[in-house]
């Protein structure tokens, strides 16, 4: 993973974590009442209707449209609304951020960072990711022995984040022929290297394990039906798993994306397939 990609992934952990968090306490207006500034949140709006202009659809979780430093206010305001079960000790978080916002800054990177600067982004960047996974898993096992998944977009907009059900009905609509690709964000609690698996739901199973959470999938006949279940999997490679699913065997985390798959259009000259 390259720097940018880790702290990225890093600052969208921290962002579903907060969405969570006080979607729970707060409900949907939580951003009314979160500490960021009413100008701030006019802005996250604002950002998020040129996406609906520019592309046709918006992520609609309106943390995704707020600044870096928009999360850190956010967690430093509502500390005891449960950030501090994530993270211990806020000055430790405190640090951490400010290190990972001076390594993300634009004018840090017209600049060639150092090994130990890289090392830094890395490091913090797994930390905090392994920290709030550990509070999901937690939450769902009692315990953090097993990997989880923590988010998945695929390219048609549709997005899933840790702390969601694991069943995502997208009611989108495909054909045979056409192509979804899938991004897939896992980690550890023991850092241990991650295997990613794409299975769409019909026989025979066809899928393979990959290192890499980045799949390209086409849309074939036998998948034609009124709902087609994609399953997203990992698993690490140590012995003890958390579950078995249909077709992939032992696995750690399962989430399965939902479409509809209509029958290939018509030939409009013979009415012909």
């Amino acid at each position: 993973m390259d720097i940018s990609d880790s702290l990225k992934r890093a600052e969208n952990s921290l962002r579903d974590l907060i969405n969570f968090i006080l979607l729970k306490q707060s409900g949907n207006n939580w951003h009314d009442s979160c500490g960021v500034s009413e100008k701030r949140i006019t802005q996250w709006k604002d950002r998020k209707e040129i996406d609906e202009k520019k592309f046709g659809y918006s992520d609609p979780r309106i943390i995704y449209y707020a600044d870096f430093y928009d999360l850190k206010t956010i967690l430093k305001k509502c500390w005891d609304k449960g950030f501090s079960e994530v993270f211990g000790r806020w000055k430790e978080i405190e640090v951490l951020l400010d290190i990972l916002e001076e390594l993300r800054n634009p004018d840090a990177h017209r600049r060639n960072l150092l090994p130990y600067q890289k090392h830094l982004a890395i490091g913090i960047s797994g930390k905090i990711r392994a920290e709030i996974t550990e509070y999901f898993s937690k939450m769902e096992t009692g315990e953090s022995y097993y990997p989880r998944i923590e988010s998945i977009q695929d390219s048609l907009g549709n997005t899933w984040t840790i702390g969601e059900r694991n069943t995502f009905n997208t009611n989108c609509i495909l054909r045979p022929g056409d192509q979804i690709q899938f991004n897939v964000a896992a980690t550890d609690p023991v850092g241990d290297t991650l295997e990613y698996a794409v299975l769409p739901g019909a026989f025979p199973y066809v899928f393979e394990w990959k290192n890499s959470g980045d799949f390209d999938l086409t849309i074939e006949n036998s998948h034609v039906g009124e709902k087609l279940w994609i399953t997203i999997a990992i698993r690490s490679p140590r012995e003890f798993h958390a579950t078995s699913e249909v077709g992939l065997g032992k696995v750690d985390d399962v989430v399965k994306f939902g479409f509809e798959v209509l029958p290939p259009k018509l030939n409009a000259k013979s009415g012909s397939r």
